[in-house]
């Protein structure tokens, strides 16, 4: 055969299929579309090509595609044959911001995530702060086997002294927290209950009860946070605390992924995620890109700099005596949350400065206005705070200056504009220049924003979802999140305070409702405040009082003497006067119309007085006012 036979032979070998051989061979071998996740319950036989390696790359996306589903199918991990069942209750802080408790319980066994307390509103006359109602736990106080604590700030801590003045059960936690609560016990005087810590290691995993508890370290606005993986017969439960995802802490200490990825392989049967930012897209900023406005504000800084922030967030602090510092500045800390919360945490480790930089308040008048800084509280606008009385000249050593640079660095909780608002003013017209709102990055979120939400539910991979923590919209939103994410929609379940949730390997279901609120504390004595009383508050705030003093004939059934009527709240001036007249007459055809026998029961005769008083000031006022009588019947 000579060159050119050859050459035809190969080209006709290898001579490209005629569109109709093409159309056919291609419709031979044509696979259906499947998009990821579609369940195919034929197996598909692999077509034979006559090519051994397109046959190889077949197979492979076969099984690369079933590992891909599995991976992501929470159901591979978790033991479906189970039929083990836990409950989860919260008592505080869904629906709301702040007061959290929850509790997560077996048929024998039960422990209480965290005991934070929450502030009162406008309303709540005379009220510092509010903890949960603890009813539930006093009928389950037989099987709490301890309380678990995420970390340190005051709406996961600030009801522990009420809740131990009652019951006492083991606490577990990292250090700061501990000591936190244990200068709470110190100021509430039951120091004695500190036996009851128990200091735990980040890592390993410990029984408590039915239960075994691992806590693993995560980034929030506060020191050594924790995530928590509570494991039970029924599965493995991940409740991740306030947490946000900072790849560059101040402390150089991540969020724990390894760990949580470590659960997430071996199987989560639910997961418990903060859904405060749930609304912000991205993801919330480091808290070292506080650091470089800082450091502008403090180079421009001519006078003495005064920096406010969370007493708790002790990164945000310590910066700011790291900027001191480099600027040749003496410090001073004003406020006793703040000086308690540093001075455990540099003696605790967490932070490290020499003593010789810090001065007392008394001391400051020593110095140049330029060699001072003062860290103090007060960011919120709180009335009793240092800030605040420094801007009204109140404060016994520090008071503002117009050369003075005040850094308020912290966004306002929402509930307190006002409050912040007001603060701000005050400091304006002592002539002091506030950095607040008109630098972007002078305070960061502690919370997470939506994608690091993402990134949580998709280490973790839970079979079932539980928004936590935040407004109800924050909560809901967060749900959304998570289906976007992966969780089947029946499997996301939005709770609120009280709901009883039980879920099994197979399912997840409101089992019941219990009791839940707010009770009131009156924080200058650390007394609880009965709801009547907050109600009575209320009623004269919003409607005023009416007061009656009277002196009864009963045989005659009318005033032995004019009765003595004051109003407070309902009227002034003439408008008064006529009321007071009105409500006279009222009194007097009241008397004689009254029932016979009836001014023998002298609670009978006030109570029908009262009703009669209050319709008159509905009729003429449209108010509702407290009515006071005090009646002598001859």
């Amino acid at each position: 055969m000579n060159e050119n036979e050859t050459t035809k032979q190969n080209q006709e070998a290898v001579k490209p299929a005629t569109k109709t051989e093409t159309n056919s061979k291609n419709n031979k071998n044509k696979r259906p579309y499947r998009q990821h996740g579609q369940e195919n319950s034929n197996k598909r036989k692999v077509p034979t090509t006559g090519f051994g390696w397109e046959n190889d790359l077949i197979k492979a996306f076969d099984k690369n595609e079933q590992i891909q589903k599995n991976r992501l199918d929470p159901n591979t991990r978790i033991n479906l044959k189970s039929n083990s069942k836990v409950r989860i209750t919260p008592l505080g802080g869904l629906g709301e911001i702040g007061g959290n408790m929850m509790i997560i319980e077996t048929d024998k066994s039960a422990v209480i995530i965290d005991v934070g307390m929450s502030f009162p509103d406008d309303t709540m006359h005379g009220v510092d702060i509010l903890i949960p109602d603890f009813s539930y736990l006093r009928t389950i106080r037989h099987k709490v086997s301890g309380i678990l604590i995420t970390h340190g700030h005051e709406d996961h801590i600030g009801a522990m002294p009420y809740l131990f003045k009652e019951m006492q059960f083991p606490i577990y936690g990292t250090s700061l927290p501990l000591e936190m609560i244990g200068s709470k016990f110190d100021e509430h005087r039951i120091r004695e209950h500190k036996s009851y810590f128990r200091a735990i290691e980040k890592r390993k995993p410990i029984k408590i009860g039915d239960f075994e508890v691992e806590w693993m370290h995560i980034t929030h606005s506060i020191v050594d946070c924790s995530a928590l993986a509570i494991k039970c017969d029924a599965g493995t439960i991940i409740h991740t605390g306030d947490f946000k995802i900072d790849h560059t802490p101040i402390d150089n200490y991540p969020t724990d992924f390894h760990r949580l990825a470590y659960y997430g392989e071996k199987g989560i049967l639910a997961l418990l995620s903060d859904s405060t930012n749930s609304h912000s897209a991205g993801f919330t900023k480091s808290e070292k890109t506080v650091g470089p406005t800082f450091d502008r504000i403090f180079n421009n800084a001519k006078g003495r700099v005064l920096m406010s922030t969370f007493s708790s967030n002790i990164h945000r602090v310590s910066q700011a005596i790291e900027h001191g510092i480099k600027y040749g500045r003496k410090v001073c800390v004003i406020g006793r949350s703040m000086e308690k919360n540093l001075d455990i945490a540099m003696r605790l480790g967490y932070v490290k400065f020499p003593k010789d930089i810090f001065i007392d308040a008394h001391h400051v008048k020593k110095y140049r206005d330029n060699e001072i800084l003062i860290v103090t509280t007060g960011s919120q606008g709180e009335p009793m705070s240092a800030l605040f009385r420094m801007s009204i000249h109140e404060h016994r050593h520090i008071k503002i200056k117009p050369e003075d640079q005040i850094i308020l660095s912290a966004r306002a909780i929402p509930g307190n504009e006002a409050g912040v608002s007001q603060i701000i003013n005050h400091l304006q017209k002592a002539g002091a220049t506030v950095a607040y709102q008109d630098y972007t990055d002078i305070h960061v979120s502690g919370h997470a924003g939506q994608e690091e939400q993402k990134l949580m539910i998709r280490i973790c991979k839970p079979k079932f979802f539980l928004p936590i923590h935040g407004e109800y919209n924050h909560a809901l939103k967060h749900g959304k999140t998570g289906v976007s994410c992966g969780v089947e929609e029946r499997n996301v379940y939005v709770m609120s305070d009280g709901e009883q949730i039980e879920i099994t390997p197979k399912s997840l279901k409101k089992v019941k409702s219990v009791k839940t609120g707010k009770v009131y504390i009156d924080n200058q004595k650390n007394n609880k405040i009965a709801n009547d009383v907050v109600i009575d508050r209320q009623t004269m705030a919003n409607d005023g009082m009416v007061v009656i003093v009277a002196q009864i004939s009963q045989d005659e059934r009318k005033l032995v003497s004019p009765a003595k009527i004051m109003t407070f709240g309902l009227a002034s001036g003439k408008a008064q006067g006529f009321l007071i007249k009105e409500l006279e007459e009222v009194l007097a055809h009241y008397l004689d119309n009254v029932k016979p026998g009836i001014l023998q029961n002298n609670k009978a005769v006030e109570d029908e007085l009262r009703t009669v008083i209050r319709k008159h000031c509905v009729r003429k006022l449209q108010k509702y006012p407290m009515i006071v009588p005090t009646l002598i019947v001859q």
